[in-house]
């Protein structure tokens, strides 16, 4: 039976909501059926939810040293901004040398 069949209709929910739903399922707030029928969404929603929480809770936690910090002190978010602004610089150098090659053919055409 689809979700028009038994009369719910498909939901799009944003993050916060899925959040929001992974909260009340841990505090135990809401079973799975409670939370499916209160955010009016289908019952496997509410279980992927729930999976999906608990993986990426797992992972971030895998990843995480309490009490240590990166060796130059940065996040991941800033250590990701700091190679993306490397690769941009490096960027800029090269199309900096072609104007320069360009520039100095198109001199000596004239």
């Amino acid at each position: 039976m689809s979700a028009a069949q038994n009369g719910r209709r498909r939901r799009a929910l944003s993050a916060e909501e899925k959040y929001q739903i992974w909260q009340q399922l841990l505090t135990g707030e809401l079973t799975q059926r409670q939370a499916a029928e209160r955010w009016k969404v289908d019952p496997t929603t509410v279980m992927r939810i729930r999976k999906v929480g608990r993986e990426g809770a797992l992972a971030a936690l895998a990843q995480s040293r309490p009490g240590r910090r990166d060796s130059n002190g940065a996040g991941a978010a800033e250590a990701a901004a700091r190679a993306e602004i490397e690769r941009l610089e490096e960027t800029v150098k090269e199309q900096a040398i072609e104007l320069v090659a360009l520039r100095g053919k198109q001199r000596s055409a004239w």
